[in-house]
Formats: structure tokens, C-alpha cells, sequence
């Protein structure tokens, strides 16, 4: 959400001294029922335009799988494509290509999701299309030798041979002592090295069952004209025992812990992330839609307190940013990252203790009223200008559900996110940036290691 904001912020900075009301849509007719075998579906109407977008959400990703199993959820979303009763491999693609539809799928933590954005008329492809992988996959094992080669490839290009998300995931992993939240999505390489097909299968039959799914249908249809649908083709797939999936709480204070790491790159840089409690697991919502924004007036723009204090005032920092993820299942992190200037001979140690200075200031002041709103703003616009988009509120609606929380969540958040006083955003900062909270990582120059 933070990302939004910032991206936003050039373009909505007249916003800022728009009263609420004028920000704030009002809410598309939405609805909801439940299929006898357990399947959930949400239906949002937008009738601006003859599309519609169709998402399936599973309830298994990364913080599902257990060491020496892990990249499952993900190696699983590639098989997917691989053929079912009724296709082979492929062809599913090539139906929906033939049709001018977009289609895709991606995989977290928390959650495995495909996706068609068709003609309205034609979504009942697209769900004969899904009912049928969800009932009867064929998992050829020739196919899963070839795709299991590309998914080592995808680890390679995107996490080993790229620097700085190597150190990302080796912090992550030692920032989340407790949860299952420390494995990375796509799997530890060991682990591709040595998944079966059987393996897989066994995923499949574990997790992919109507009642542990949610159909997402955004766009311009009517809740009957899916309800007719959703019932033919996924009605008749028997539900099915699922296993009992904890969520993923972590260590409220697991102590200091500090990594160094020595990457190829031409900068050093300085992470820092606290364990902090997401929505589903926040006791006090309020202080978690206080961080929401505290990570925006750190890194809101151009008059965020990072780029404003750290880099053009101090100019101890070349870049800096900070980031919270509300919207998972279980405990998560609020993290900041920063260069130190080395052009003025800044060092780690400088730009990690600036940042620390700017949590001390929240803590010790809380923000005045006219920064709060200007931050607030920029959020809220950024939420709205987001949700403009079918396949926006479809995924907003499909995360809601899978970890957990309502999609009526994002027809109230606004309100909430209104509601954050200057003294919340205190209290927030002195609660969640101690240092028994805290994971620390200095990222080095591979040359600085010899």
C-alpha cells in the first residue's frame, strides 16, 4: 500500500486538503453465498465496461510447507498448466489466448492464485477451465522433470544471481525465528533438487479442494448470472478434508539479532525490520493501521522524513525507504532499508543510527496534525486511485479472504485509516521499535569480505 502512496504522491498532492467524503468511493454492490461443497464466492459489480475478472484463491502458499519440503505451493502453480481430464498440456493457455483473455497466477506465503480477465460473455470459460484443474490434474512426469529445470532457473535469475534479493532472503529468514514465514516462496534450492512428483500430487490432494478456496468474480456481471455458473462448474467437485493450518505466530520480542553479509554489490546498505503483528493478529487494530501510515510519512515521497531529514538534509543517505505488510495471515514485519552517502564518506553504522533517530523522534513526539493528514491523504488517495482497476479490487478481495480477514475490510478501511491520531502513531512507535524486536543486517561489497 505504502508503494501506491509513494508512486501517487506526484500526482496527488492536491488531494491533500480534500475532506474524506471526497476521497472515499462509494462501495460497489458486492455479494457473497457458499457453494454446498464449501466453496466460497464473491461477487463485485463494475459495469463500466463489458470485462470481468475471474480469480481462484487457495489457501496453502510458502508459510504452509515444512523444512525440507519447501517450494511445493509454488512448484504446484506451474504444474497447474501442465493438463487435466479435459487438456493437455498448455491449452488451457492456448483457449484463453484465442479469446483475447489475459491470464496468470502467482504464489506467497499465504495463498496460491490463478486469474482470467475476459469478455463478460465468456466467463463461463473460465470457469469450466478452473473446475476442471481443480478436480482432476494430471501431474506427466516428463512435465514435471522439464518444469522443475525452469523453476531452478526462475530461483537463479531472481533470487542467486541478483544481490540484493539474495540478502533479502537470507534476512528474512533469520527475522522470522518462530513462523513459517522465514521460507521463501519459490523453495531452498536443495529442496528443488530433490522434490517429486509425488510430492506434488500429494500437495494437490491436500489443498486444492473447493472448501479451501474462494472464486473472486469482479466486473460486469450480476451475483445470479455467477451464481448459475459457479454451481454448474464447480458445484458438482466433492469437497474434501483439508489439514489444519495454524496461523503463523511469531516471537513477540526473539531479542537482537544481527547478519552480515557480503554480496555482489557496489553499495552498502543497512535493513533493519521489527516482528510486528499483521491485522488478523493485531489485538489493537488501531495501532496497526498507525503503522500503516507511519511507514507512508517515512517514506511518503518526496516529503517523507527519510528522504526529507536523512537524504536532502543530513545527506547522510543516498535512499531510503520503509515498508509494512498488513494484509497477512500472521505476524509480520515493518522493515527500512538505507545507502549511506558514500560520496560524503558516510558509513553503515551513520545511516543505521539516522534511521533509528527518526523511530526515537516518533516516539518521543507524536506527528503534528497537519503532517498526519497530509500522509493520511496520500494513502487514501493511493487506495482509491488502486481499487479504479476490476483486477485491483478482485485481488484486494481475494487476499482479504485468504488470510483470513472479510473483503468487507476494504469498503471499511478508509474509515479506520481516518480515524489514526497523532498519539496512536506515538504509541504505535514506542510499542514495536524496541530492540528485543529487532533484525539488523549490513549488506557489504563482496570485495570488503577478502
Amino acid at each position: 500500500m505504502n508503494a501506491l502512496a509513494r508512486r501517487a504522491a506526484g500526482l496527488l498532492l492536491s488531494t491533500v486538503c480534500l475532506p474524506f467524503s471526497a476521497l472515499a468511493a462509494d462501495p460497489q454492490p458486492t455479494h457473497e453465498f457458499t457453494l454446498d461443497n464449501g466453496l466460497k464466492v464473491v461477487v463485485r459489480e463494475d459495469h463500466r465496461a463489458p470485462v470481468v475478472v475471474s480469480q481462484v484463491w487457495y489457501k496453502v502458499g510458502s508459510s504452509y510447507e515444512t523444512p525440507g519440503h519447501t517450494g511445493l505451493s509454488h512448484a504446484l502453480e506451474h504444474m497447474m498448466f501442465k493438463g487435466s481430464d479435459k487438456i493437455g498440456p498448455g491449452e488451457a493457455s492456448l483457449i484463453l489466448r484465442d479469446l483475447g483473455a489475459e491470464e496468470n497466477a502467482f504464489t506467497s506465503d499465504d495463498f496460491t492464485a490463478y486469474y482470467q480477465v475476459l469478455a463478460r460473455d465468456r466467463l463461463g470459460v473460465a470457469f469450466e477451465l478452473e473446475a476442471d484443474r481443480m478436480a482432476s490434474l494430471r501431474l506427466p512426469p516428463e512435465e514435471f522433470s522439464r518444469e522443475i529445470e525452469v523453476i531452478k532457473e526462475e530461483r537463479r535469475m531472481r533470487t542467486d544471481d541478483k544481490p540484493m534479493s539474495k540478502a533479502f532472503e537470507r534476512f528474512k529468514a533469520m527475522a522470522y525465528p518462530a513462523s513459517g514465514y522465514h521460507t521463501p516462496t519459490i523453495g531452498w534450492m536443495a529442496d528443488l533438487d530433490r522434490m517429486t512428483v509425488g510430492e506434488l500430487r500429494h500437495w494437490y490432494e491436500s489443498w486444492y479442494a473447493p472448501n479451501n478456496a474462494t472464486l473472486v468474480v469482479v466486473g460486469d456481471v450480476t451475483p445470479d448470472e455467477v451464481k448459475t455458473l459457479a454451481q454448474r462448474y464447480f458445484g458438482p467437485i466433492a469437497r474434501r478434508d483439508v489439514p489444519a493450518a495454524k496461523i503463523p505466530l511469531e516471537l513477540a520480542e526473539p531479542g537482537e539479532r544481527k547478519i552480515t553479509l557480503h554480496v555482489r554489490t557496489q553499495l552498502p546498505s543497512v535493513m533493519l525490520a521489527f516482528n510486528v503483528p499483521s491485522i488478523a493478529t493485531a489485538t489493537d487494530k488501531a495501532s496497526v493501521n498507525a503503522l500503516r501510515l507511519i511507514s507512508a510519512l517515512l517514506d511518503g515521497g518526496y516529503s517523507g522524513r527519510i528522504p526529507t531529514q536523512l537524504e536532502r538534509g543530513e545527506e547522510l543517505v543516498s535512499g531510503g525507504s520503509s515498508n509494512y505488510d498488513a494484509f497477512t495471515r500472521g505476524d509480520t514485519l515493518f522493515t527500512l532499508s538505507a545507502t549511506p552517502n558514500t560520496q560524503k564518506n558516510k558509513t553503515l553504522a551513520q545511516a543505521e543510527a539516522g534511521l533509528w533517530r527518526l523511530l526515537e523522534a516518533l516516539k518521543t513526539t507524536a506527528p503534528t496534525a497537519e503532517e498526519l493528514e497530509r500522509v493520511r491523504a496520500q494513502v487514501i488517495a493511493g487506495l482509491v486511485y488502486e481499487r479504479d482497476s476490476i483486477t485491483s479490487q478482485a485481488t484486494a478481495i481475494g487476499q482479504l479472504e485468504t488470510v483470513g480477514l472479510s473483503w468487507k475490510l476494504m469498503d471499511t478501511e478508509l474509515a479506520e485509516l481516518q480515524s489514526v491520531t497523532p498519539q496512536d502513531i506515538q504509541k504505535a512507535a514506542q510499542l514495536y521499535f524496541t530492540r528485543p524486536r529487532l533484525s539488523v543486517a549490513h549488506v557489504l561489497p563482496e570485495e570488503k569480505a577478502q
